[in-house]
């Protein structure tokens, strides 16, 4: 692969795909000037046989490569789990295609020959994109984890919570004291993160927890 600086301590990097050299050259240049860690490939193929870095990251991509073209990779992201914004490029596109582009994710569709900072503009643009779903992902796999953690009947004591019942409503369902329903509550709160009945509620539903128990507590 043709591979630009070799970054660390996860920095953002960009990748280049382009069939072109010139423009290929170019393009990573022009990123480079402005700090960022580029790696660049001539093909589709290249590119996505490449292991790619746990680090925020944006992918520009002409329309138009030899061999598998820039919309057939983005077919292939969107079926696999492969989620970084792209950036689309050419000197042929017209506006079907673009909006074909658009209506499947991608982030911008430049237009050769583009300014520099309308590149560079969307450069930073895709990888604060990036960065965020990053973020709401590690916020999601923390909330999976902790819940993992629940017994069953903290999972039922929870979904009964989001579905609003009281800690006595509880009770009655689950045929237990109410001092009992109060500790299973204060221990799963206290699992999930939660410092507010109204926090462990919103946590629930960011799980897809929705308040129907079924049998053996798992919550639908």
């Amino acid at each position: 692969m043709s591979a630009g600086t070799s970054g660390g301590n996860g920095s953002p990097i960009v990748y280049v795909v382009d069939d072109d050299d010139s423009m290929r050259s170019a393009v990573s240049m022009l990123l480079r000037s402005v700090g960022y860690e580029v790696e660049s490939f001539s093909s589709a193929t290249e590119f996505l046989a490449a292991p790619m870095r746990d680090v925020p990251s944006c992918l520009i991509l002409d329309v138009r490569l030899k061999g598998q073209s820039g919309l057939a990779v983005q077919e292939q992201f969107a079926a696999s789990s492969m989620r970084i914004p792209i950036i689309f490029m050419t000197a042929h596109g017209d506006i079907a295609m673009s909006v074909k582009a658009m209506k499947a994710g991608a982030m911008d569709f430049l237009a050769k020959p583009f300014r520099d900072q309308d590149m560079l503009d969307a450069v930073q643009s895709a990888l604060a994109r990036d960065e965020a779903r990053r973020q709401r992902d590690r916020g999601e796999a923390d909330l999976r984890l902790r819940y993992a953690q629940l017994t069953p009947r903290e999972k039922e004591v929870m979904a009964y919570v989001v579905r609003g019942l009281l800690n006595k409503q509880i009770a009655a369902e689950l045929s237990v004291s109410e001092i009992t329903v109060k500790i299973h509550r204060a221990q799963a709160m206290r699992k999930m993160g939660a410092r507010s009945l109204a926090e462990f509620v919103l946590k629930a539903e960011a799980l897809g927890i929705v308040g129907a128990v079924t049998q053996g507590g798992a919550a639908s």
